[in-house]
């Protein structure tokens, strides 16, 4: 994900999603757009595939908004809205702060598409939903039908982001609390993850791995020693907060290289190795690092699931003429 400090990021579209009900996504289906706005997965996928030309960051930062958008108050495009004098937005958060521009540029753009063909009809988060599909299939990844019909959030408050999203140096059991959080489950977490099959991340997400591990032993031996002085180089201990690609191997696919990277001590944040070094999750590792298949499903099936993370529908929310502002 261009840039992720926070993790993350598909069962079949019409599996029910483990854990919590999930208000609204009883709304969304497939075909949701098929009267009003008939041509919108072709005027996105248009949008998105300029932006993918342009820029190979734009896959990675657009599929980690995404996941930020869900992960707090539900996939609503509120991660979307700028802050204003009177209201710090969840784009200003902490957590945040290092989304990438090119995922909402492409947002804004492919809105603007939909809107001088449909006015008032597709939401953005929506519009968001589609167009991580398209970066993820445009990037090699599997290519599967997204569930439409979210209304756009009412609110946007960084004080609405601690806690909610996963962080790089948590423990399973952390990751795995925030996952059921949100009504997901262990095989959410390992499939979403190969989301930093693609983007990049700053030094300060990992370098704890290098120079300040545990007392007496700065470097995390879970990492690759090859791997770690290649780091190293990247990020002098007290140097800037330099970009690193996440996977070094295939940095423009999304693809299950993820999963063979963790089983070589390859992992760059320490939440990717743990799916590794973890009992519970390395027999889930080995079978997708082993089955572009069995990854394309598992990927795919999580990310359905994801999309359904607390969808706003009646009046707790509405169609946004623009991104960024509230109506």
């Amino acid at each position: 994900m261009a840039r992720p400090s926070s993790l993350l990021i598909l069962a079949v579209v019409g599996a029910a999603v483990c854990g919590l009900a999930q208000p609204g996504a009883a709304d969304l289906k497939v075909d949701y757009y098929a009267s009003t706005c008939p041509n919108v997965e072709a005027i996105v996928r248009g949008v998105v595939q300029q932006k993918l030309q342009a820029t190979i960051r734009t896959a990675g930062s657009t599929i980690r908004l995404f996941f930020h958008d869900c992960f707090v108050e539900g996939c609503d495009g509120s991660v979307l809205i700028e802050s204003t004098p009177g209201n710090q937005a969840e784009k200003d958060a902490s957590d945040n702060k290092s989304l990438a521009s090119e995922g909402f540029d492409t947002v804004r753009s492919a809105k603007a598409a939909v809107e001088a063909a449909c006015p008032d009809t597709v939401s953005c988060a929506d519009v968001l939903a589609l167009a991580t599909r398209d970066a993820v299939a445009m990037s090699g990844g599997p290519f599967f039908p997204i569930e439409l019909g979210r209304l756009d959030g009412l609110n946007s408050t960084a004080s609405s982001v601690p806690g909610q999203l996963p962080q790089p140096n948590q423990t399973m059991n952390q990751l795995l609390a925030v996952f059921k959080a949100h009504g997901l489950n262990m095989s959410d977490l390992v499939a979403l993850s190969a989301a930093h099959s693609v983007g990049l991340a700053h030094c300060s997400k990992f370098s704890n791995r290098l120079y300040n591990y545990q007392p007496g032993q700065p470097t995390d031996p879970t990492l690759n020693p090859k791997y770690a002085r290649f780091l190293e180089s990247k990020c002098p201990d007290g140097g800037p907060d330099n970009l690193v690609l996440l996977d070094q191997a295939s940095p423009a696919e999304l693809d299950n290289q993820y999963y063979r990277n963790l089983q070589d001590g390859g992992g760059l944040l320490g939440s990717d190795e743990v799916l590794y070094t973890d009992n519970r999750t390395r027999p889930m590792v080995d079978a997708l690092a082993n089955s572009t298949a069995a990854f394309y499903k598992a990927f795919a099936d999580a990310i359905v699931r994801l999309g359904r993370v607390g969808v706003k529908s009646g009046r707790r929310g509405n169609i946004r003429k623009q991104c960024d502002v509230f109506n």
